[in-house]
């Protein structure tokens, strides 16, 4: 392995200033608020994030997600700039600006609907999921929402109905929003076929939960913090069968799976299954906080005046980082980007799952990949410890891994797009040697 060009590292991890400022955020700083690593940024540019100790790491958790174009893109940085000199705020429904109504146009031009579409904007991405089922209530009028196992959509009252995950998300917060019911996922690894997921929910839909009662089926393409399982396409192809049959809508929750991260614009695409309603947040705006719903317009339209909204939604500095956003994927590749990407560290990934049998699966799309870390190759029981192991041991190497799965066991990629082949096989070294570490 040739000298390291980006990972640089100065102090042990943590250095002593991050352990200075991490015991008094101890003071100040709910504990339910913890820290997944200890380190303090101080900046980050591209692929790199440099801690206030002089520590340089290669980003893989890309803000879980959020920074598909990198930290810092000096494009968005500019439009940011320049927007943030004309006006902060107004409200978009108190008075209006042409760049949310530009946004919404160019889209939706990439969005997968095939007739009129319609966009809203708003904050996060467990916004753009509740005002998906309040679009989809409002048009069908009905209340049912049906979810799945291991699904992740958010941590406000309807979207952490619909999370699945009780440990650390939802133990102890109820009572939950009514009319949540919940199938399982397809997961050939954890022995759920695609056809025992679609008999549950047809005999739901006959049994227990008439068809006419549901407004919304909401799925992620491909599972995020459930362990980036993937939907098989046929699967999804039932899903829109079944909700056009019963009227039920589709929606699609690609907070995590948009904006390239597969290989596509929107992962949905890559089953050619249009959605009724979709959700999108997390790298739509390089990390300034910005989610939308994107629909068939007439289903957009079926709530009543004033239903839909909030003081910040569509914040105008937030849209022109959307803007710039859009630019960079459109002149940097960034589609192909993610597909190379995902092809070279899936191809390493597959390697270590030859040499070390601890590893149980590796899938994903695009630059959307994990490994499931287990105790024993014939049993295959979630392995928390050796995912936190891994993690730890790469950090102390320079690069910054993000867990994820039901159990905590699953290793995921999520490196900005604008990482250079050099930093990928750097990254991979130092993530080879944290493997070796940690299984010793």
């Amino acid at each position: 392995m040739a000298a390291t060009r980006s990972i640089h590292l100065e102090t042990a991890i943590p250095g002593p200033r991050t352990r200075e400022i991490l015991l008094r955020k101890d003071k100040v700083v709910p504990d339910p608020l913890a820290l997944y690593l200890p380190i303090v940024a101080s900046h980050g540019r591209g692929a790199t994030l440099t801690d206030v100790d002089g520590n340089t790491f290669i980003d893989f958790t890309g803000g879980v997600g959020c920074l598909n174009v990198g930290h810092a893109h000096p494009r968005v940085v500019e439009a940011v700039q320049e927007q943030a000199s004309r006006f902060l705020h107004t409200d978009f429904t108190i008075v209006a600006y042409d760049l949310y109504i530009r946004y919404a146009e160019r889209l939706l031009e990439l969005a997968p609907f095939r007739g009129p579409a319609k966009a809203a904007f708003f904050n996060a991405g467990t916004e753009a999921i509740e005002n998906a089922v309040k679009f989809a209530r409002a048009y069908t009028k009905r209340a049912g929402v049906i979810a799945f196992d291991n699904a992740f959509h958010g941590r406000t009252l309807m979207s952490l109905s619909l999370t699945s995950k009780w440990h650390p998300y939802k133990n102890g917060l109820g009572p939950f929003a009514p009319e949540v019911y919940r199938v399982p996922y397809p997961n050939e690894y954890r022995g759920v076929p695609a056809a025992d997921s679609l008999r549950a929910l047809e005999r739901m839909l006959e049994v227990s939960l008439p068809a006419e009662n549901v407004a919304a089926i909401v799925v992620e393409p491909i599972q995020g913090e459930g362990g980036f399982v993937v939907a098989p396409s046929n699967w999804l192809g039932a899903l829109r069968e079944i909700c056009d049959e019963t009227g039920i809508l589709l929606i699609v929750d690609e907070v995590q799976t948009g904006f390239g991260r597969t290989g596509r614009m929107f992962a949905i695409e890559h089953a050619g299954v249009e959605p009724d309603l979709m959700a999108v947040a997390k790298s739509i705006a390089a990390g300034l906080p910005l989610s939308g719903v994107l629909g068939k317009a007439e289903i957009m339209d079926a709530p009543v005046e004033g239903a839909i909204g909030g003081t910040f939604v569509g914040n105008p500095v937030a849209l022109a980082a959307a803007m710039a956003v859009l630019d960079v994927f459109e002149d940097e590749g960034l589609l192909e980007r993610a597909q190379r990407i995902g092809e070279t560290i899936r191809g390493r990934m597959v390697e270590w799952q030859q040499a070390y049998d601890r590893i149980g699966d590796v899938r994903g799309v695009g630059a959307m990949l994990a490994m499931e870390l287990v105790d024993d190759p014939v049993l295959g029981r979630p392995d928390r410890e050796l995912a936190v192991a891994v993690a730890e041991e790469a950090a102390e190497r320079g690069l910054l891994l993000l867990r994820a799965g039901t159990y905590g066991n699953c290793i995921r990629v999520l490196c900005p797009l604008v990482i250079s082949d050099a930093e990928v096989e750097e990254a991979l070294y130092a993530w080879e040697g944290a493997l070796e570490a940690a299984l010793a």
